[in-house]
C-alpha cells in the first residue's frame, strides 16, 4: 500500500495522479435578484472546478472540490446512511447508487463504492452533487462534531502523549493524503490501538499500512510500543451488517427463479 511505503520510508516519494473535471451546472434561479436588464428567464449558469485522486483502495475515491470541506485537520467518516443524518452533504450523497460510504477531510470527500459499481456510472452524480451542495451555502455538518487533531491531555502520561503527538504530526496528515485517516482509541500493555478510516477502512492493504508502516514508526521511536492493532467500535458492526444485508438482497434480486416443480 502506498501510505505503508511512505509511512516506512519516511519521506513522501510520489503522489497519486490526479484528474480533473470542470462541473458545468446550469439552472433556472428565480429567488435571485433580478438587475434591469435580466428577464425572468434568465438562466444562471454555474461551474466549478473539481479534481480527483486516487487511493490505494480501488473501490474508494478521493474529490476535491476547490474549497474547505471541514477545519483543518479535521475530519468525518460516515460509514452508513444512519450515521451521516448530522450531515446534509453526505445524506444526499448516499443517494448516489452505488454509494457504501463516505468521509470527509479538510478539504476533500472520499467516496467509497459498493464492489460491483462502476465509477464511470458513480463519478457524475457525485459531482453534480457536491456542486449543487457548496453552490446551496448550506453547512456540511449540523449537530455533530468532526474528528479533532489528536488532542494530549492533562493524563494522559509520556508513552500516550508520545504516541499522539506521532500520529497528530507525521503519520495521520500521509494517511489523510490517500482519502482516510486514523483515530487514537487507546494504548494498553505495549499494544496501540487504532481505528481505520476513510479509504482505509475498507482497503485490502490496510493491515499492510499498519504493521510496515505505522508500526514500524511508532516502535523507532517509542520502545515502549510493542505492536499495533486495528479496532471497530459499534458504528462499524452495525455498517457492515447492513452492507451485508444489502448485498444479499442484491444477490437475491439477481438470482433467476426457481423452477416450479410438477
Amino acid at each position: 500500500m502506498r501510505c505503508a511505503r511512505l509511512l516506512y520510508n519516511n519521506a513522501l516519494t510520489s503522489m497519486a495522479p490526479y484528474s480533473t473535471l470542470m462541473v458545468a451546472h446550469t439552472r433556472h434561479n428565480p429567488l435571485h435578484k433580478m438587475s434591469p436588464t435580466m428577464t425572468p428567464h434568465t438562466v444562471w449558469k454555474r461551474t466549478m472546478f473539481i479534481q480527483t485522486q486516487d487511493t490505494p483502495n480501488p473501490d474508494s475515491l478521493k474529490f476535491l472540490p476547490g474549497v474547505s470541506v471541514l477545519e483543518k485537520g479535521q475530519t468525518m467518516d460516515f460509514p452508513s446512511v444512519s450515521s451521516a443524518q448530522c450531515s446534509p452533504l453526505a445524506k444526499l450523497l448516499f443517494r448516489v447508487e452505488g454509494v457504501r460510504s463516505v468521509f470527509f477531510g479538510s478539504d476533500f470527500v472520499t467516496i467509497s463504492k459498493q464492489e460491483d459499481a462502476e465509477w464511470r456510472i458513480i463519478k457524475p452524480e457525485v459531482f453534480a452533487v457536491i456542486m449543487d451542495f457548496f453552490a446551496s451555502g448550506l453547512p456540511v455538518v449540523t449537530d455533530a462534531k468532526p474528528n479533532p487533531n489528536t488532542q494530549i491531555n492533562e493524563e494522559d502520561d509520556e508513552t500516550v502523549q508520545m504516541i499522539k503527538e506521532l500520529l497528530d504530526t507525521r503519520i495521520r496528515p500521509t494517511v489523510q493524503e490517500d482519502g482516510g485517516d486514523i483515530i487514537f482509541m487507546g494504548f494498553d500493555d505495549g499494544v496501540v490501538k487504532l481505528k481505520m478510516q476513510g479509504s482505509c477502512s475498507s482497503c485490502p492493504s490496510s493491515i499492510v499500512t499498519l504493521k510496515n508502516g505505522v508500526q514500524n514508526m511508532l516502535q523507532f521511536y517509542i520502545p515502549e510500543v510493542v505492536s499495533v492493532e486495528q479496532v471497530t467500535d459499534e458504528v462499524d458492526k452495525m455498517a457492515e451488517k447492513e452492507f451485508s444485508r444489502l448485498e444479499k438482497q442484491i444477490r437475491q434480486k439477481d438470482e433467476p427463479p426457481a423452477e416450479n416443480k410438477t
